[in-house]
Protein backbone atom coordinates (compact mmCIF):
# COMPACT_ATOMS: atom_id res chain seq x y z
CA UNK A 1 0.00 0.00 0.00
CA UNK A 2 1.22 3.20 -0.91
CA UNK A 3 1.44 6.04 1.79
CA UNK A 4 -0.56 8.97 1.61
CA UNK A 5 0.21 10.80 4.20
CA UNK A 6 3.46 11.16 6.05
CA UNK A 7 5.25 13.07 9.41
CA UNK A 8 8.91 13.23 9.90
CA UNK A 9 10.35 14.78 12.64
CA UNK A 10 7.88 16.99 12.96
CA UNK A 11 8.14 19.82 15.40
CA UNK A 12 5.27 22.24 16.88
CA UNK A 13 5.62 25.09 19.17
CA UNK A 14 2.40 27.25 20.96
CA UNK A 15 5.00 29.92 21.63
CA UNK A 16 7.69 28.49 24.37
CA UNK A 17 5.69 25.70 24.35
CA UNK A 18 7.17 22.46 22.53
CA UNK A 19 4.17 20.48 21.89
CA UNK A 20 5.32 18.08 19.36
CA UNK A 21 8.99 16.76 19.70
CA UNK A 22 10.01 15.09 16.68
CA UNK A 23 6.81 13.32 15.97
CA UNK A 24 6.95 11.12 13.17
CA UNK A 25 4.35 8.79 11.52
CA UNK A 26 2.65 7.35 8.07
CA UNK A 27 -0.73 6.62 7.16
CA UNK A 28 -0.89 4.47 4.11
CA UNK A 29 -3.51 4.70 1.67
CA UNK A 30 -6.89 2.44 2.48
CA UNK A 31 -6.04 2.38 6.59
CA UNK A 32 -7.57 3.27 9.71
CA UNK A 33 -4.42 4.68 11.47
CA UNK A 34 -5.21 5.56 15.00
CA UNK A 35 -3.71 8.11 17.58
CA UNK A 36 -4.08 7.23 21.30
CA UNK A 37 -2.52 9.32 24.91
CA UNK A 38 -3.79 11.23 27.17
CA UNK A 39 -4.84 14.31 27.45
CA UNK A 40 -2.35 16.89 26.59
CA UNK A 41 -0.15 14.46 25.10
CA UNK A 42 -0.64 16.57 21.61
CA UNK A 43 -2.98 14.24 20.03
CA UNK A 44 -4.99 17.44 18.73
CA UNK A 45 -1.91 19.39 17.81
CA UNK A 46 -0.48 16.47 16.10
CA UNK A 47 -3.96 16.64 13.44
CA UNK A 48 -3.84 20.49 13.88
CA UNK A 49 -0.03 20.61 12.41
CA UNK A 50 -1.11 18.42 9.58
CA UNK A 51 -4.22 20.48 8.76
CA UNK A 52 -2.27 23.57 8.72
CA UNK A 53 -4.15 25.23 11.56
CA UNK A 54 -0.25 24.97 13.50
CA UNK A 55 2.94 25.40 11.71
CA UNK A 56 5.69 23.30 12.60
CA UNK A 57 8.46 25.00 13.21
CA UNK A 58 10.58 21.80 12.22
CA UNK A 59 10.53 18.32 10.04
CA UNK A 60 8.25 17.76 7.08
CA UNK A 61 4.41 16.79 6.25
CA UNK A 62 4.29 14.85 3.17
CA UNK A 63 0.58 14.03 1.23
CA UNK A 64 0.26 12.07 -1.45
CA UNK A 65 4.57 12.55 -2.65
CA UNK A 66 4.20 16.21 -1.56
CA UNK A 67 5.62 18.67 1.36
CA UNK A 68 2.86 20.56 2.59
CA UNK A 69 3.50 21.74 5.64
CA UNK A 70 4.48 25.25 4.18
CA UNK A 71 0.82 25.83 2.57
CA UNK A 72 -2.03 27.61 3.95
CA UNK A 73 -4.98 25.21 5.30
CA UNK A 74 -7.64 26.17 2.63
CA UNK A 75 -5.12 24.61 0.21
CA UNK A 76 -4.06 21.52 2.29
CA UNK A 77 -7.69 21.07 2.46
CA UNK A 78 -8.16 21.47 -1.48
CA UNK A 79 -5.43 18.78 -1.85
CA UNK A 80 -7.13 16.29 0.06
CA UNK A 81 -6.95 16.66 4.00
CA UNK A 82 -10.51 17.08 5.13
CA UNK A 83 -10.39 17.62 9.13
CA UNK A 84 -12.98 16.90 11.43
CA UNK A 85 -12.17 19.12 15.04
CA UNK A 86 -12.41 17.88 18.33
CA UNK A 87 -15.79 19.24 19.68
CA UNK A 88 -17.34 19.40 16.18
CA UNK A 89 -17.65 23.06 15.35
CA UNK A 90 -20.39 22.80 13.48
CA UNK A 91 -22.56 26.40 12.40
CA UNK A 92 -25.17 26.28 14.85
CA UNK A 93 -27.62 28.83 13.33
CA UNK A 94 -27.49 27.19 9.76
CA UNK A 95 -29.25 24.39 8.29
CA UNK A 96 -28.01 20.99 8.20
CA UNK A 97 -27.96 21.07 4.08
CA UNK A 98 -26.03 24.73 4.57
CA UNK A 99 -23.63 22.95 6.97
CA UNK A 100 -22.94 20.62 4.38
CA UNK A 101 -22.93 23.34 1.53
CA UNK A 102 -19.95 24.74 3.72
CA UNK A 103 -18.18 21.52 3.48
CA UNK A 104 -17.85 22.34 -0.47
CA UNK A 105 -16.82 25.40 -0.48
CA UNK A 106 -13.99 24.92 -2.75
CA UNK A 107 -16.12 23.27 -4.98
CA UNK A 108 -18.00 25.04 -8.68
CA UNK A 109 -19.09 21.86 -9.52
CA UNK A 110 -22.96 21.69 -7.97
CA UNK A 111 -23.48 18.23 -9.91
CA UNK A 112 -20.70 16.87 -7.72
CA UNK A 113 -21.66 19.18 -4.71
CA UNK A 114 -25.06 17.19 -4.99
CA UNK A 115 -23.79 13.94 -5.67
CA UNK A 116 -22.24 14.48 -2.20
CA UNK A 117 -24.21 15.77 -0.25
CA UNK A 118 -26.71 12.50 -1.93
CA UNK A 119 -23.98 10.16 -0.52
CA UNK A 120 -23.64 11.99 2.74
CA UNK A 121 -27.54 11.95 3.14
CA UNK A 122 -27.09 7.72 2.33
CA UNK A 123 -24.27 7.30 5.07
CA UNK A 124 -26.37 9.65 7.77
CA UNK A 125 -30.71 8.89 7.69
CA UNK A 126 -31.02 10.78 10.29
CA UNK A 127 -29.16 14.17 8.77
CA UNK A 128 -31.44 12.98 5.52
CA UNK A 129 -34.74 13.76 7.77
CA UNK A 130 -33.31 17.16 9.60
CA UNK A 131 -31.99 18.77 6.65
CA UNK A 132 -33.71 21.87 7.06
CA UNK A 133 -33.23 21.97 10.99
CA UNK A 134 -31.31 24.30 12.61
CA UNK A 135 -27.31 22.71 13.30
CA UNK A 136 -27.73 23.56 16.99
CA UNK A 137 -30.81 21.75 17.60
CA UNK A 138 -28.97 18.69 16.74
CA UNK A 139 -28.52 16.33 19.51
CA UNK A 140 -24.68 15.52 20.30
CA UNK A 141 -24.40 12.72 18.07
CA UNK A 142 -26.52 14.35 15.28
CA UNK A 143 -24.09 17.08 15.35
CA UNK A 144 -21.00 14.45 15.02
CA UNK A 145 -22.65 13.13 11.96
CA UNK A 146 -23.02 16.00 10.47
CA UNK A 147 -19.48 17.54 11.31
CA UNK A 148 -18.36 13.98 9.58
CA UNK A 149 -20.74 14.95 6.79
CA UNK A 150 -19.61 17.87 6.15
CA UNK A 151 -15.78 17.06 5.75
CA UNK A 152 -16.81 14.21 3.42
CA UNK A 153 -18.18 16.86 1.16
CA UNK A 154 -14.77 17.90 0.05
CA UNK A 155 -14.20 13.96 -1.41
CA UNK A 156 -11.18 14.32 0.84
CA UNK A 157 -8.70 11.36 0.33
CA UNK A 158 -7.70 11.18 3.75
CA UNK A 159 -10.04 12.05 6.78
CA UNK A 160 -8.57 13.41 10.08
CA UNK A 161 -10.73 12.61 13.32
CA UNK A 162 -10.54 14.00 16.39
CA UNK A 163 -12.54 12.44 19.42
CA UNK A 164 -15.64 11.35 17.58
CA UNK A 165 -16.68 10.38 20.53
CA UNK A 166 -16.33 12.80 23.08
CA UNK A 167 -19.52 13.31 24.91
CA UNK A 168 -21.63 10.91 23.28
CA UNK A 169 -23.82 8.56 25.39
CA UNK A 170 -22.31 5.06 24.68
CA UNK A 171 -25.12 3.96 22.28
CA UNK A 172 -24.31 6.78 20.39
CA UNK A 173 -20.30 5.90 19.96
CA UNK A 174 -20.88 2.95 19.26
CA UNK A 175 -22.70 3.98 16.12
CA UNK A 176 -20.04 6.29 15.08
CA UNK A 177 -17.49 3.98 14.96
CA UNK A 178 -19.99 1.51 12.83
CA UNK A 179 -19.95 4.76 10.55
CA UNK A 180 -16.00 5.07 10.27
CA UNK A 181 -15.89 1.32 10.08
CA UNK A 182 -18.44 1.68 7.02
CA UNK A 183 -16.61 4.94 5.45
CA UNK A 184 -13.06 2.57 5.54
CA UNK A 185 -14.91 0.03 3.84
CA UNK A 186 -15.60 2.33 1.06
CA UNK A 187 -12.72 3.01 0.54
CA UNK A 188 -11.87 6.68 2.93
CA UNK A 189 -8.26 6.33 4.60
CA UNK A 190 -8.53 7.60 8.41
CA UNK A 191 -6.40 9.05 10.82
CA UNK A 192 -8.18 8.79 13.93
CA UNK A 193 -7.38 10.70 17.55
CA UNK A 194 -9.43 8.95 20.58
CA UNK A 195 -9.76 8.59 24.04
CA UNK A 196 -11.33 5.83 23.81
CA UNK A 197 -8.42 3.72 23.21
CA UNK A 198 -10.01 0.12 23.74
CA UNK A 199 -12.39 1.16 20.94
CA UNK A 200 -10.49 3.14 18.63
CA UNK A 201 -7.55 -0.13 18.28
CA UNK A 202 -10.67 -2.39 17.82
CA UNK A 203 -11.36 -0.65 14.52
CA UNK A 204 -7.67 0.41 13.31
CA UNK A 205 -5.32 -1.22 11.10
CA UNK A 206 -2.30 0.09 12.91
CA UNK A 207 -1.54 3.19 15.92
CA UNK A 208 0.51 4.93 17.77
CA UNK A 209 1.18 5.92 21.07
CA UNK A 210 1.70 9.47 21.84
CA UNK A 211 3.57 10.83 25.25
CA UNK A 212 3.97 14.36 26.02
CA UNK A 213 4.69 15.30 22.43
CA UNK A 214 6.89 12.36 21.53
CA UNK A 215 5.46 9.11 19.80
CA UNK A 216 6.72 6.13 22.27
CA UNK A 217 5.33 2.84 20.56
CA UNK A 218 3.78 2.26 17.10
CA UNK A 219 2.44 -1.35 15.56
CA UNK A 220 -0.66 -3.37 14.43
CA UNK A 221 -3.37 -2.20 16.45
CA UNK A 222 -3.93 -6.22 17.76
CA UNK A 223 -0.04 -5.68 19.03
CA UNK A 224 -0.91 -2.23 20.63
CA UNK A 225 -4.12 -4.05 22.86
CA UNK A 226 -2.20 -6.62 23.77
CA UNK A 227 1.14 -4.77 25.16
CA UNK A 228 1.03 -4.72 28.68
CA UNK A 229 2.29 -0.92 29.13
CA UNK A 230 -0.80 0.27 26.57
CA UNK A 231 -3.35 -2.28 28.89
CA UNK A 232 -2.29 -0.61 31.90
CA UNK A 233 -1.77 3.03 30.75
CA UNK A 234 -4.64 3.27 28.35
CA UNK A 235 -7.04 0.42 28.51
CA UNK A 236 -7.88 -0.25 32.26
CA UNK A 237 -5.70 -3.13 32.14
Amino acid sequence: MKKVLELKSVHTYYGHIHALKGVSLEVREGEIVTLIGANGAGKTTTLRTISGMVAPREGEIIFEGQRVNHLPAYEIVKRGIGHVPEGRRIFPRLTVEENLEIGAYLTNDRQAVAERKAEVFDLFPRLAERRRQLGGTLSGGEQQMLAIGRALMQDPRILLLDEPSMGLAPVLVDAIFEIIVELNKRGKTILLVEQNALLALKVAHRGYVLQTGEITLEGPAEELARNEEVKKAYLGG
